[in-house]
């Protein structure tokens, strides 16, 4: 289990910071997220424009299918090779791929007709590339900010804000010019984040043995590479299961996914098109990302001694999304809906990040953090996949009455867990 700390160590919930933030490897740091994070937001909507104007909604679902499923299969051996090897060495060689794979598509679109299993092929190289990717972002976090609360929520509102120009960038690209042109900004954007994430360098002083900052260290290379992939990955889940707030989290997060989140895009985009019309979606959406970056800049400020109940409280704020879609509320209220919903789901995901940074052993964090994301991301899977079919059953607005319920019941789970609710923020780094 996690060390404890006395409380004289916990400093007060918004205490003046010691320390910039703005450092040399933070800012490269952030670069690299933020331009990667630009990439990503983009790739859907070239998607599901470029592909389904050559392939149909079958094809759009089928390519996206395959990179969320390679992701899913692959992210916990990600984990493991990002504590193995070094989480910036990984997080690298995964930008250096999608930079292939965007590369590839871009020229099969300039030339003419891609075929579908180029298609294919790349987004399940893609999506393993995202495996290797993900597991090293938490732990690359506490090695460049000596304040993860405060990083975590300004890469939050870079987050945000990369959500809501990326899809309209990508739409006016592909307007103006033609998908290939999207595809290869999309690769020069990992280009850009590999290039800024080699450049960071930790300071030893602070950073010696913490595996995220591997600097090629042949001793501990051979140590590494002669233990059993089974026996990291079960000493991983031995970290993650024994963390009583950290799996309860996750199961409740699972049904989140299912019930909430899974079903929300579908359902939610539906409805909301049949009533007000395709243009109040996107503008219910952009109200969205709009939120998320209010929840982020309010996570900037506040610090709360209990970190996950503070987010639980929030989330609270969350059932107003898919009640407003379900109670059929016009514009106003749908916006003011999506605002809040963005809001807090920003601020949870802030508390939830720092909370595993700062309560796990840096030696096992990208694998721990594997097994968050793996959970987190295949009940999102799941409920998408049962949304359509779950249609014969009930109407869409009842199925999001279902998910507005479901999301308070969680909430009143999380807050019934002793570990969850009485989680404390731990106290910052010192310096040596």
């Amino acid at each position: 289990m996690t060390t404890t700390r006395t409380p004289s160590a916990q400093p007060a919930p918004n205490e003046p910071d010691e320390h910039p933030l703005w450092e040399r490897s933070f800012t490269l740091y952030f670069t690299a997220r933020a331009v990667s994070l630009l990439g990503d937001a983009m790739t859907p909507v070239v998607v599901a424009l470029a592909v389904g104007a050559l392939y149909g909604v079958s094809g759009v679902g089928l390519v996206l299918g395959v990179w969320t499923g390679t992701f899913v299969l692959l992210v916990l051996f990600g984990g493991v090779f990002a504590d193995r090897f070094g989480a910036r060495r990984m997080m690298v060689a995964a930008d250096l791929v999608r930079v292939l794979t965007q590369g590839v598509l871009a020229a099969a679109f300039f030339t003419g007709k891609p075929p579908f299993w180029l298609l294919v092929a790349m987004a399940a190289l893609a999506g393993a590339a995202v495996a290797m990717f993900l597991p090293g972002v938490n732990g690359m976090v506490p090695l460049v900010a000596r304040e993860p609360q405060r990083a975590n929520a300004t890469l939050k509102v870079a987050d945000a804000l990369a959500h809501l120009l990326g899809p309209a960038l990508a739409g006016l690209l592909i307007t103006l010019t033609s998908a290939g042109t999207v595809y290869a900004i999309d690769a020069g954007t990992f280009l850009l984040s590999a290039v800024c994430l080699a450049l960071i360098r930790f300071d030893p002083a602070v950073t010696p043995s913490h595996p995220a900052a591997a600097t090629g260290s042949r001793t501990r290379t051979r140590t590494r590479t002669g233990r059993s992939l089974r026996r990291e990955l079960h000493q991983g889940w031995r970290e993650f299961r024994a963390r009583t707030w950290m799996w309860a989290v996750i199961l409740i997060w699972m049904g989140y996914g299912v019930l909430v989140f899974g079903p929300l895009v579908p359902l939610g985009s539906a409805l909301v098109g049949a009533r007000l019309g395709p243009h109040a979606y996107g503008l219910a959406v952009s109200f969205l990302g709009a939120g998320t970056v209010l929840g982020g800049l309010l996570a900037l400020r506040l610090r709360p001694v209990r970190p996950l109940a503070a987010g639980t409280v929030a989330m609270v704020l969350y059932t107003a999304l898919p009640l407003c879609i379900a109670l059929g509320a016009g514009l106003p209220v749908l916006l003011a809906g999506h605002a809040l919903g963005g809001a807090a789901i920003a601020f949870w995901s802030v508390m939830w990040a720092t909370s595993v940074q700062t309560h796990t052993p840096p030696a096992v964090l990208n694998r721990v953090t594997a097994y968050e994301q793996a959970g987190s991301v295949s009940g999102i899977a799941l409920g998408q996949m049962l949304a359509g079919p779950a249609t014969a059953l009930a109407s869409p607005d009842r199925l999001l009455w279902v998910s507005a319920g479901a999301c308070l019941a969680g909430c009143a789970a999380l807050l019934a867990i002793p570990a969850v609710r009485t989680l404390h923020r731990t106290a910052p780094r010192a310096e040596p």
